[in-house]
């Protein structure tokens, strides 16, 4: 399965990629999350893994994270016309992801996100769950847009809104 979701977020390009790349911004956008810690590497930088767990409600997953890519590696002064990509793939139970983010100015101290998600399911109820309710895996990506969004413009966290 395979889907692209994008958003854009009223903030200049290089001020989104260092908000997106700090590790201690994580649990203030990314819903659900329980832990994210490095397991080998440092953190953000290619080849690094990391555990992942992350709960939805009554479901836990726990999954590990690898970074594939990370251009321009410094996330300062940023070239106009560059392309900024964070690829990832996440391994867990019955499943294979892959994240490639590309970040562009959209104009004037705008950003244009774009996600592309591939999703690999290797057992059969995730396979099923990927059948049955593929709408779940697009929405929840763009759930985490919109809380980045939130965050990165109006410093809104979502465990304000979760209690």
């Amino acid at each position: 399965m395979k889907y692209t979701v994008s958003i854009e977020i009223a903030l200049p390009r290089e001020r989104v990629v260092q908000l997106l790349a700090d590790p201690a911004h994580y649990p203030k956008w990314l819903r659900g999350l329980v832990l994210h810690e490095p397991v080998s590497g440092e953190h953000g930088q290619v080849g690094t893994t990391s555990r992942v767990v992350m709960q939805m409600g009554n479901q836990k997953f726990e999954g590990t994270e690898t970074i594939t890519r990370r251009e321009p590696v410094d996330l300062h002064e940023i070239p106009k016309e560059a392309v900024v990509h964070f690829d990832r793939e996440i391994v867990g139970d019955g499943m294979w992801s892959a994240a490639r983010e590309r970040l562009t100015e959209a104009g004037p101290h705008r950003t244009l996100w774009q996600s592309e998600n591939e999703y690999r399911f290797n057992d059969f109820l995730m396979r099923l769950v990927g059948l049955l309710m593929p709408g779940a895996f697009r929405k929840q990506s763009r759930q985490h847009m919109q809380d980045f969004k939130a965050f990165a413009e109006q410093g809104q966290d979502v465990r304000d809104a979760t209690g």
